[in-house]
Formats: C-alpha cells, structure tokens, sequence
C-alpha cells in the first residue's frame, strides 16, 4: 500500500540486505501469493518477512477468523506495527533460518502454507539454503510453499541459483502469471510435495537453543513483544 512507502523505504535504508526493495508489494501481487491458503477449515499458516503487511492482510482476509497465522519477521520496526495493526496474527522477531525453533516453541509439528515475502535474491547462498531447508523442514507433506521473485532479476546468478533449490526441494514447482502491475513487476512461485515434509530442519551452525540465527529471541504471541511491519 502506497502509504507504507516511507516506512518500508526508511527500512530498507537502514537495512538493505534483509528488506531487499525499496517498496511494499501491491495488492496483485498479494492476492496470487496467498491464493493457496484455504477458504475453508482451520489451517496453520506461516507468513516469512511479512514487511509492512501487505501479505498479512491478504492471509487474513482469506482465513476469515480461522486458523492460525504466525509472521516471522526479522525487522524490530517492521515486526512491531504489524503486531499493532494485527492483534490476531502471532507476530514472532526471529530468523526465517530458525523456523523450527519458532514451531517447537508453539508447539506446532508442522504447517499447512509457508508464504515469503523475502527477498532470495538479495541472499548469498548458504543463507538461501538454510531458509529454504527450514521452510521443507516445518511443512506438511500436503504443504505447498509460495514466494515471489521480480520479474528483472530472474537473470541474475542468486536468482537462477535459488529456483535450482526450489527445484530440488520440491516435486512441484510451478510460475505463476507476471504481475505487471507490482512495482517492479513480479511473479510467484508455487511449491507443492515437499521432500522431507514433516522433518524439524538442524538448528542454524552457532545458533544459542530459543533464538533466531544470531537475531532477537522471538515475541510472544499477538506482538506481546518487539514487533514491526
């Protein structure tokens, strides 16, 4: 949304390898990414990098009350307007790469949807792994994974290298439609048949048990701690 711009513009000021775009994504965009979270029965989603909550609004208008939705973000700012914003998503200031961690912390053995909102390609590729085996780790094998790339960059080596580990991750994995009208224009991934559904990912190499990979130790549920998006 256009009045997130400076806020989520500040933010990639200050940290531009973990914010990885100077704007918020567009509704277009929202609405193809989080098309595979169900209308119906309670599932457990889990929305990575919501930023400024651009995705967050679209999960929660399609969960409708239902389910449960976790927003792993590893942003102070961007984690604590989200939590003020969204009293019913569980808001959690952690790593993506510590996913497990935030599920066992839960109590949750696995999830039905992972939505990301990070940006792959800004990542070097041990770090892209790591997510990405945290992400195979925490889902279902039912499960389907969904994240986008920008149209631009699917040149670029971390780009080609990143939909190469989707491709060994998963046993489908199809592109959705360009969004045109994103800014810059976008697409999605869908990820489908995780191999190794269901398995808790190995904790990061020198991550300390209950917190994210050398990040702040996650919040309590509903933003009862540092939140910002």
């Amino acid at each position: 949304m256009i009045s997130d711009a400076p806020t989520f513009l500040a933010q990639f000021v200050r940290h531009p390898f973990t914010t990885g775009a100077v704007l918020p994504s567009g509704p277009g965009l929202a609405a193809d990414i989080t098309a595979a979270v169900p209308r119906t029965g309670h599932p457990v989603v889990v929305e990575l990098g919501p930023g400024t909550g651009v995705f967050t609004r679209a999960i929660q208008r399609r969960l409708a009350g239902r389910g449960r939705h976790v927003a792993v973000e590893v942003n102070p700012a961007f984690a604590a307007g989200l939590a003020r914003r969204h009293p019913a998503v569980e808001v959690v200031r952690a790593d993506a790469a510590a996913l497990g961690r935030v599920l066992l912390d839960r109590r949750l053995p696995s999830v039905d949807v992972v939505v990301s909102g990070l940006p792959w390609a800004a990542f070097p590729a041990g770090r892209q792994r790591a997510i990405l085996d945290a992400v195979v780790g925490a889902l279902d094998a039912g499960g389907v994974f969904t994240t986008f790339a920008y149209r631009h960059a699917l040149p670029a080596r971390p780009a080609r290298r990143f939909r190469r580990l989707l491709d060994g991750a998963f046993e489908e994995v199809t592109v959705g439609r360009t969004v045109w009208g994103n800014l810059p224009p976008a697409l999605v991934y869908h990820c489908r048949r995780p191999a190794g559904a269901g398995s808790p990912p190995p904790a990061p190499a020198g991550t300390p048990a209950g917190t994210g990979s050398g990040c702040a130790p996650a919040a309590t549920r509903c933003g009862a701690g540092v939140a910002g998006t």
